[in-house]
């Protein structure tokens, strides 16, 4: 299958090797499990059980380790996710995509993965609420420990700040009713199952930086097996704003509109998918900024707070099994779970070192070559072979053409300079972006530098751009500028385009069609492409942690040009008649939406002037 040579550079079977093995090698010296012989009645293995050395081995490797304790044994997680050298693995793979049936597959899915792993699950969100979609993710969770299943679970210290740490910890509970974990062959060994809820970076930690988070998404079964890892990763949080429909069980047109991919080991693999995310987790896991929730005895009243909790999560996961608008789903999710895959090599990427990074703005170049795994690493590598017909589709609600300069002022990287220069060089070559409108994006600081910075710069010459960002909000679709020969040649250039979300027909602006807000972030060229966390903002390249992974399979891309099209049809053109009617009609509804969309050009100097539009 390795046949394209800009993939060739990645055909490595090198797995993560020494320098992991030396990670868990230290912390499972500092481990120590119970022994069948010393537990308290009530808790030793049931009859039957065996010692399994391959499940003790994964059990010590899945431990927590506080940061101070690793701080004494001298490791540091995200240099050696820095430094692995991650393999790329055979797989196979199916795309869960923007219309409102896949949201609600997406969740059915995420259901299934729970409830039918055998051995471990590994989740890691940026938001998680305890609303309807994560109080029945959650029962799901315990259902799986009391059946022997070991659990780990982080969500984001700031993303997830509205969720309390009772809201999670209550899955204790589960773990004081845990089996004992199975063997491959299903005979039950000596470890039982635990929970470890992990806060990423907390905020309530002083030493924690609150710029630095964990966007990731990323659920994980049985990752250690081979032929039975399931992986799924993309966009969608665990709220119910995801997922296309609402606490009562009715259709929400206005639900992000996103997408995620779900992979599937193969059996008996060097590299496994599985195994390769398992140990992105647990790095991520181990960063010294996380902080793990208590498992020490809780008082009466905290009890009988972990129980209300547990009996509004199994109520949540009846009534959502229940609703009409999902029994389908579930229904049908055996089988959806086992046709349909297409095969693929794939390879994760992250950018894990940006926790560490220091100097981001300034030491883009250094802190670039010290992550050989980040996802613009990889990226780039990809494009050190072009073939001159390159057709890019890059989807992302907020996405940031980068311009870096150095310690002295000079200009080292300008991204939409580098898109034109390569269009001009390749007639052949085609890019389009489809990013949010006005209309519907929900990050107005975002929408600012997309409108006045990221559009203009990839489609007007210099002297165009400065005339756009100098008119006026209510002088925009009347203007001599958007009139001229110059800007109708360089907003309907045959080969670049930039679409954004929404119609004229959009229900805020007095028509009947509602519109989701875009949450999609995938990158398609020819037969490669990639799905993952990363809005390939500023925010995403520099400060926060984020995965996804790469593959070469051209059903994929395929299936992924499909929602392309789709989300254009759903879209306008930036610069366009329509587009300029659309701006200004927003402009003029009430409250905040219509204030920000008027006010986007001083917002956006600002932004610039200060340079807060690093952190957007």
């Amino acid at each position: 299958m390795h046949t394209d040579p800009r993939l060739s550079w990645i055909h490595r079977r090198l797995f993560t090797g020494a320098l992991l093995a030396s990670l868990f090698a230290l912390l499972s010296a500092c481990a120590t499990a119970p022994g069948p012989d010393a537990c308290p009645a009530g808790t030793c293995p049931p009859a039957g059980a065996e010692p399994d050395p391959f499940i003790a081995d994964l059990y010590d490797k899945r431990r927590w380790a506080p940061g101070r304790k690793l701080k004494e044994l001298g490791i540091d997680p995200v240099r050696y996710a820095s430094e692995a050298q991650i393999p790329v693995s055979a797989a196979e793979a199916k795309i869960l995509g923007p219309t409102p049936e896949e949201a609600r597959q997406s969740m059915a899915a995420k259901i299934w993965m729970i409830e039918n792993a055998r051995h471990t699950i590994d989740a890691v969100y940026y938001i998680f609420r305890p609303d309807l979609s994560g109080q029945a993710f959650m029962a799901a969770l315990c259902e799986a420990i009391k059946r022997g299943v070991d659990v780990r679970l982080m969500v984001d210290g700031a993303g997830s700040l509205s969720t309390s740490d009772l809201a999670l910890n209550w899955l204790q509970l589960c773990e004081a009713e845990a089996g004992w974990m199975v063997s491959a062959d299903g005979v039950p060994t000596d470890r039982r199952a635990r929970v470890e809820v992990v806060i990423f970076n907390a905020l309530t930690d002083l030493s924690a930086s609150p710029n630095r988070r964990s966007h990731d998404k990323l659920l994980l079964t049985d990752a250690a097996f081979p032929g039975q890892a399931l992986m799924m990763t993309g966009g969608r949080n665990i709220a119910l704003d995801y997922y296309g429909f609402t606490a009562d069980g009715e259709l929400d047109p206005g639900a992000y509109q996103d997408s995620e991919i779900l992979f599937r080991s193969l059996p008996d693999e060097d590299g496994d998918l599985g195994e390769v995310s398992q140990t992105y987790f647990s790095l991520l896991f181990l960063f010294r900024g996380n902080k793990r929730l208590s498992k020490r005895e809780p008082t009466d009243r905290v009890l009988e707070v972990f129980r209300k909790h547990r009996e509004d999560a199994y109520r949540a996961l009846r009534d959502l099994r229940r609703m009409p608008i999902m029994q389908p789903h579930f229904r049908e999710m055996d089988q959806w779970m086992n046709e349909g895959f297409i095969a693929a090599d794939a390879l994760l990427a992250h950018n894990m070192a940006n926790l560490d990074n220091r100097g981001v703005v300034r030491n883009v170049a250094e802190n670039f070559e010290r992550n050989p795994n980040s996802i613009l690493y990889v990226l780039n590598r990809i494009g050190e072979n072009p073939t001159g017909e390159e057709d890019t589709d890059i989807v992302s609600p907020y996405l940031f053409l980068a311009r870096y300069e150095d310690r002295d002022g000079k200009l080292i990287l300008d991204e939409a300079e580098a898109i034109r220069a390569y269009l001009d060089e390749h007639p052949r070559a085609s890019f389009e972006l489809i990013t949010n409108s006005v209309l519907t994006s929900d990050n107005i600081f975002a929408q600012a530098v997309i409108d006045f910075d990221t559009a203009p710069r990839l489609l007007l010459p210099p002297e165009l751009q400065e005339q756009w960002l100098a008119l006026k909000h209510d002088e925009e679709a009347t203007a001599e500028l958007v009139h001229s020969e110059a800007w109708q040649a360089a907003v309907n250039q045959p080969r670049i385009a930039v679409w954004q979300s929404g119609g004229l027909d959009s229900s805020k602006i007095g028509g009947d069609t509602v519109y989701g807000k875009l949450h999609a972030k995938f990158w398609l060229e020819n037969e490669i492409g990639f799905v993952g966390t990363d809005n390939f903002d500023y925010r995403s390249r520099l400060y926060n942690s984020e995965m996804g992974y790469f593959f070469r399979a051209p059903l994929l891309v395929q299936a992924l040009r499909e929602d392309v099209d789709l989300l254009k049809s759903k879209s306008v053109r930036w610069g366009t008649p329509e587009w300029l009617e659309l701006r200004q009609r927003a402009g003029a509804m009430d409250g905040m939406k219509g204030a920000s969309v008027r006010n986007q050009r001083p917002l956006y100097r600002t932004l610039r002037t200060t340079g807060l539009q690093w952190l957007f």
